[in-house]
């Protein structure tokens, strides 16, 4: 099974190293291209236009768990971010898509994109910081 999960993250990566007009990328956690570990990785986007976030650049750390595709990826927002569905002490992310909503055909590009949208329509009623 780790064969079969090694290989989809290969395809996945190289899809997303493909695709430069999302302007997401994968690398290893130290920033390198050259991707050994497939277990822990380090994601890289800009924030979306028209957002305050426009001219951004964010880091998401990347963890990859053994149940995966089937369980989501652990993903946290590297790069500090005022947002009310990321946590302003640990990056934690409060999204559907990286919890409840997850489903194997869902990819690391995908979630992602998901994360680059929810700076665009932050959900303040579903707050990471609630106290």
């Amino acid at each position: 099974m780790a064969a079969n999960r090694t290989r989809r993250l290969q395809k996945e990566i190289s899809d997303i190293l493909k695709d430069s007009h999302s302007g997401i990328t994968v690398t290893s956690p130290s920033g390198s291209t050259e991707i050994t570990d497939f277990t822990h990785f380090k994601g890289h986007f800009r924030g979306p236009p028209d957002t305050p976030y426009e001219r951004g650049e964010y880091d998401i750390d990347i963890k990859i768990t053994p149940e995966y595709p089937f369980k989501p990826p652990e993903m946290r927002f590297i790069t500090k971010i005022w947002h009310p569905n990321v946590s302003s002490q640990t990056g934690a992310i409060c999204l559907d898509t990286l919890g409840n909503a997850w489903s194997p055909v869902l990819t690391l590009k995908s979630a992602l994109i998901s994360l680059q949208s929810l700076l665009s329509s932050p959900e303040p009623k579903d707050p990471q910081d609630a106290e």
